[in-house]
């Protein structure tokens, strides 16, 4: 077992694999299932429903006298097969049913199961407004993904399995039912109404759905197909601005994955309190209400657009070509995810695509470094859901990208469209991705496959370039930091790839809008330590280390600084300009802040000036915050967004002035007031040597609170992140508490709750045992995203008092998620709680004298500076 003995090899990495985890495979097929037919009746103020399951299945072989079903917490009031009841016996969990007849090979049998069930835990949810929520919409809606059908339905659940699939709905007028396929039939019943739902092409237990409520109903169509979006009434025009791109992704994705469009419509449902943010059953996509943009929302949030093309390309990726198994999740979740990228590729361009692909790398490289690695491929784990993390998503979208990197445009798409079409209504292991490659190409791309996807991963990179100006030779070294050498010298995390490196040339006459010229090498980067010679007519003005920056990697450039200048202003691509603004900071100066300032100012993409504010911040001089402040005046959101968390860190008073102008002013975009309330207290932190007065910065917070409620509460969960950086404050803490009680808007509650972790590091110990009652009051709650926000405060408590309960939602919850993120943040706590007050006095004097070292550092600049 090879594949995933890596994910343990080196002590720096936790283990993916809890205790507890073991292989999982697919169960013995008894045949296949044909046909699946829900008839339910929902009784909503009751919170439950019955009717009737039926399912065909064809046996496989002769013989059988029984059958398995996953049916979990179900009321299984009988057992008919061909009409004639049967024995059966339930324990909760599985459903055995005793045959009568054993059955007989190609022979079709009609199994009927009539059962009900109250308050299902899983599978179905009932959202109803209550006390609290008074306004809060009626609602049923499912969750299939991974193994939840089987809470509200009996099954064969796992994704192996591929049906035709209907369902008949009884709902309380003037509700509406939405499910997979098309609507075949409805009924007038009294007060109740009939929708009847047929889904003609096969696919998986887990993507079959119902959503029911009060909907309003917007038509939309892509070639003679429907395309409707379902949101609550009076929401139809933020409907429009965040899924009105709809038919034009049909057709993009039509055409790339070279297969129109395969099912008969495609509904877009958005549901209240929904557990993820979109779920792509087949034909009938649920998303969080939450991705629904206002105006004022659509300036800078480009995040709902990429939600609904990720959730449109699994209509492909996930539910035309189905996983047959867990452990392959990366195809259709790393599709989806690179989908967004070329989606971006073609409605902003290539600047943008490079950009949003580092930020997915950057996403997987968080968790590959702080929480575990693992390989993309495994069938070693708990629960199925704990697959469903950043390796698959960020990180198969990058594998996706190197893929097209290795292949070229022409011959990706065309093995991307043999992979759709060889496979279409059936499914798949990442095996038949590598055979669609070889039938498609001729290429055999096992080397790229064993090194990023069978084993966890990625290169880390240094290299350093220097000039030998007698010989006209470029010297590159490059270094695989993450190679560690065993007793025979040789390396089992080295990686074995074609690198291409660039030397660009910028003529006086082309320092417009013409591209430098680039004279590129291809090296193979396969040892620890390598050094290349280039033999070159001219000095180069600058390096590019993979060229196009196609490779997922971790790197750091060693360049002069003349080089990494010009690299900032004239390489072409995004990612290269951004590792030389890193570089630059870290050689940090006068000149390299210089350079920075001006790349604030002149640097045409707001991706690259974005990290350039970042990375400003990151160079301690007194000349910083001049060259920082300007970008507040940015015309781009996201770039004056992360200008404000740079200033952040800069804690003067000129900071504090600044932030605290614009907050009272405001900002045209909500995630920027969001940003400068969070930084306006963490400015604050050092209100001594400000002097701040608290409670001035507390009485500003609070009028945020009460002034900006808006879209999604962004602008005050900004607010109270800002409270909860006044670590000492029992009047931040008495306020932050306020939010966190029932009837406050769900999204600043979370945003409270989660806060309370962050505080509780400085209070007293009347106020932490204050903190710790409330969040295990709230505890008790059962909402899944309420479990999360009290795991992530319990995680930040420096107290072993955390550790209960933590312990109480790992062993109470349901979810596999919650139990796994439970679980590491005990972990967390544990060792945080080592943390003593020696070692926080030490991080005080490191501070101070870093404070000292940067005013003699400033002198000793501008004194350089005027002597030139």
């Amino acid at each position: 077992m090879s594949q995933y003995y890596f994910d343990t090899e080196s002590n720096r990495y936790k283990s993916f694999e809890l205790p507890g985890a073991k292989p999982h495979y697919n169960p013995d097929k008894p045949g296949q299932v044909e046909h699946i037919f829900l008839d339910l009746s929902l009784d909503i103020p009751n919170k439950s429903y019955h009717g009737t399951c039926s399912i065909t299945l064809t046996p496989i072989r002769n013989g059988l006298d029984r059958l398995v079903l996953d049916a979990v917490n179900l009321n299984i009031e009988s057992v008919q097969v061909d009409g004639n009841p049967q024995k059966f016996e339930y324990d909760g969990k599985q459903l055995s049913i005793y045959l009568s007849i054993q059955t007989e090979m190609n022979k079709q049998i009609a199994i009927a199961i009539a059962y009900s069930a109250e308050k299902p835990q899983r599978g179905l949810y009932f959202i109803e407004a209550d006390k609290h929520y008074p306004k809060k919409p009626t609602q049923v809606w499912t969750q299939g993904e991974d193994e939840d059908s089987r809470f509200w339905f009996p099954c064969f659940d796992y994704p192996g399995q591929l049906s035709t699939s209907e369902i008949r709905l009884r709902v309380p007028k003037p509700l509406i039912a939405i499910s997979n396929g098309e609507l075949i039939a409805t009924e007038e019943d009294g007060e109740r109404k009939i929708y009847h739902w047929l889904q003609k092409q096969v696919h998986p237990t887990y993507l079959m759905t119902l959503a029911v409520g009060d909907f309003a109903e917007i038509s939309d169509e892509w070639n003679g197909i429907p395309v409707t979006y379902y949101v609550e009434k009076g929401r139809e025009e933020d409907a429009k601005r965040s899924m009105g791109k709809t038919p034009q992704m049909i057709g993009f994705l039509s055409d790339k994955y070279g297969y129109p469009y395969p099912f008969p419509k495609y509904a877009q449902v958005c549901v209240d309190d929904f557990i993820f943010g979109g779920m792509e059953n087949t034909s009938a996509t649920l998303l969080t209400d939450r991705c629904l943009l206002d105006a004022r929302a659509a300036l800078d949030n480009r995040n709902t657009e990429s939600l609904v093309v990720h959730e449109l390309a699994h209509q492909w990726f996930g539910d035309l070509v189905v996983i047959k198994h867990w452990s392959h999740a990366w195809i259709k979740e790393g599709m989806a995810s690179y989908s967004e990228v070329l989606w971006t590729e073609r409605e902003y361009g290539a600047q943008e695509a490079a950009y949003y692909r580092l930020l997915e790398a950057r996403s997987y490289l968080a968790e590959d470094s702080g929480r575990y690695r693992r390989p993309m491929v495994t069938h070693v784990y708990r629960e199925a859901i704990e697959l469903y993390d950043r390796h698959i998503y960020e990180k198969g979208s990058c594998v996706y990208h190197m893929i097209r990197s290795e292949l070229g445009e022409e011959l990706f798409w065309k093995a991307i469209q043999t992979f759709v079409r060889d496979n279409a209504h059936n499914t798949v292991e990442t095996v038949d991705l590598l055979r669609a490659i070889e039938k498609a190409t001729g290429r055999n791309l096992l080397f790229l496959f064993d090194q990023y996807v069978y084993r966890g991963g990625h290169p880390d990179f240094k290299v350093v370039y220097s000039w030998d100006g007698d010989s006209n030779l470029a010297k590159v070294t490059i270094t695989q930091n993450q190679a560690v050498s065993d007793n025979n010298g040789s390396s089992n995390s080295l990686f074995d790839l074609r690198i291409p490196i660039g030397f660009g040339y910028v003529k006086e006459e082309d320092k417009g809008d013409k591209a430098p010229y680039l004279k590129t090498f291809t090296v193979r980067v396969n040892e620890r330590e390598q050094s290349f010679y280039f033999p070159l007519e001219e000095k180069p003005q600058f390096v590019s280390f993979d060229v196009g920056n196609h490779f997922l990697k971790t790197v750091s450039v060693e360049y002069p600084v003349p080089e990494l200048k010009a690299q900032l202003e004239f390489d072409p691509n995004p990612i290269s300009r951004i590792y030389a603004t890193e570089a630059l900071a870290k050689k940090g100066g006068l000149e390299a802040l210089k350079a920075l300032s001006e790349a604030l100012v002149k640097e045409p993409f707001w991706g690259v000036r974005t990290e350039v504010a970042k990375q400003i911040a990151e160079i301690k001089l007194d000349q910083t915050f001049d060259a920082l402040v300007v970008g507040l005046k940015d015309k781009d959101a996201r770039v004056r967004r992360a200008v404000v968390d740079s200033l952040s860190e800069i804690k003067i008073s000129d900071s504090y002035k600044a932030l605290k102008d614009l907050l009272e002013k405001g900002d045209p975009s909500y995630y920027v007031e969001s940003a400068t309330a969070r930084a306006v207290g963490t400015i604050a932190t050092a209100s001594e040597s400000l002097k701040i007065k608290e409670d001035k910065v507390i009485k500003l917070l609070k009028s945020v609170l009460e002034d900006k409620a808006g879209w999604n509460e962004v602008v005050r969960s900004g607010a109270i992140a800002g409270l909860s950086q006044l670590k000492t404050s029992v009047g931040a803490l008495d306020l932050m508490m306020e939010y966190t009680k029932q009837g406050v808007p769900q999204p600043l509650r979370l945003a409270a709750i989660r806060s309370l972790g962050k505080i509780s590091v400085g209070q007293t110990t009347t106020n932490l045992e204050r903190i710790l009652e409330r969040l295990t009051e709230i505890s008790r709650e059962t909402f899944f995203l309420t479990e999360l926000a009290v795991v992530a405060a319990l995680g930040q408590m420096e107290t072993p008092k955390a550790i209960v309960p933590l312990q109480a939602i790992a062993e109470q919850t349901p979810d596999g998620r919650v139990r796994r993120y439970a679980e590491e943040e005990i972990s967390r706590v544990q060792k945080s709680v080592g943390s003593d007050n020696a070692l926080r006095q030490l991080r005080s004097e490191v501070e101070q004298l870093r404070q000292q070292n940067q005013e003699l550092r400033s002198r000793l600049e501008n004194l350089e500076a005027k002597s030139k």
